[in-house]
């Protein structure tokens, strides 16, 4: 069995900024995760990235926000989804109070 893309989400906002989601049921999972899930869920503008969610391989899951990395503690894709988003609107809402 081949990694079956499962969800897919692109957005472009109106300042520029992108938010990109995609998450793979995968055969075994991704080396340092314990889950059959491969994810990459990106929020940031064109040469900076302010919010990824991944589980890149050997690291396990985790997020980089705003340039530091922590760990994440995965439950499922709906949960990442749901926890992500809520990160890009922290985010945003960060970047909408800095520039009034």
């Amino acid at each position: 069995m081949k990694a079956e893309l499962i969800f897919e989400d692109k957005q472009v906002f109106r300042d520029g900024s992108i938010v990109e989601m995609r998450i793979w049921r995968v055969p075994s999972p991704v080396l340092a995760s314990a889950h059959m899930f491969k994810y990459s869920l990106y929020y940031g503008r064109p040469g900076e990235t302010i919010i990824l969610f991944d589980d890149e391989r050997g690291k396990g899951d985790h997020q980089h926000i705003e340039g530091v990395e922590h760990a994440y503690c995965f439950e499922s894709p709906e949960r990442l989804i749901e926890d992500f988003k809520a990160a890009v609107l922290l985010a945003r809402s960060k970047d909408y109070e800095q520039r009034e």
